[in-house]
């Protein structure tokens, strides 16, 4: 699927390249180039993959185990919390390009700095329409509103497709994957902010990407497909024993992995957009279709209340 001939053969289905890929980058050789700006060199790395490790603090892989519900910070404002702390990863690849002193990798910066602002308002705003139905920014509540429907029809991607679309094209761009992937862009940018980078700084960049990636499909799994919850076998009930809290545990793992095994999927169907292309999709399209969203989903919560 990577469209890579040797990985599988490293071990059995090719398993063991991730651990060669993660020993060949902590023994390569750190070089920092003279013409950098070596603080913002060495912060950009860290400051791109701290976001997406505290994302995922808020959000709930389980519904209990024993008595101890499984998310590691239950807040009343989670979603607010992720928008905020995911809008920090941006910061790290502008440094990444300014710090380069080179012109591809300050041209990958300024693209990811206007990619990201642009589709995270257009995400953001598909989010609301959730909220509206649900009524709760606790991301826990937002599960268990879709679990309470005992059916798959409960789950907000039937209930509101066009926000779970624009979210998900919203999570390709934010995650800066094919076929948004105009910051790295290799056959115009040779790689774009990360060109000067090498050994374990080049890795972090690699993983914070996929930290992102997990930290979106997670995300997309409780907005919209549930969560822990499976609408048959009693799974869609907060878990009475501790092998049924294992279960919801593996649930919410197996759709997360589907969500990623897809969009890897998409970087080897589709082509690269062009950058005008990609910026009109976001503000001439996405930006007021999640408007649209947000007024007809608030005008038939409002009838359905009694007001017509």
């Amino acid at each position: 699927m990577h469209i890579r001939i040797g990985p599988n053969r490293v071990g059995p289905f090719g398993l063991l390249q991730p651990a060669a890929d993660a020993i060949k980058s902590f023994l390569k050789e750190d070089f920092t180039p003279a013409h950098v700006r070596k603080a913002y060199y060495w912060l950009a790395p860290a400051i791109v993959m701290i976001p997406s490790i505290l994302v995922v603090g808020v959000i709930p892989f389980g519904s209990e185990l024993g008595h101890q519900k499984m998310v590691i910070a239950d807040l009343n404002v989670g979603i607010l919390y992720t928008f905020g702390i995911v809008s920090l990863g941006v910061y790290g690849i502008v440094l990444a390009g300014y710090s380069a002193n080179s012109k591809y990798p300050f041209l990958g910066g300024i693209r990811s700095s206007a990619q990201l602002i642009s589709y995270e308002i257009a995400m953001g705003m598909s989010v609301v329409a959730v909220f509206l139905l649900v009524g709760e920014l606790n991301l826990s509540k937002v599960v268990e509103y879709q679990a309470a429907a005992h059916s798959f029809l409960g789950w907000l991607v039937f209930k509101q497709p066009v926000a779970f679309v624009i979210f998900l094209v919203a999570m390709f761009a934010e995650t800066n994957r094919t076929p948004f992937d105009l910051p790295e862009a290799e056959q115009e940018l040779a790689g774009g902010y990360n060109v000067e980078y090498s050994s374990m700084k080049f890795a972090l960049f690699f993983m914070g990407e996929y930290a992102n990636l997990t930290a979106a499909a997670a995300l997309m799994t409780t907005l919209f497909l549930g969560g822990w919850s499976l609408p048959f076998a009693g799974l869609d009930h907060p878990a009475a024993t501790f092998s049924v809290g294992l279960l919801h545990i593996g649930i919410f793992l197996a759709k997360t992995v589907s969500v990623i095994f897809m969009v890897i999927w998409v970087r080897w169907m589709w082509p690269r957009f062009r950058y005008d292309q990609l910026m009109d999709l976001g503000w001439r399209r996405f930006i007021p279709l999640a408007l649209a969203n947000i007024v007809v989903t608030a005008a038939v919560l409002w009838a359905k209340r009694g007001h017509l």
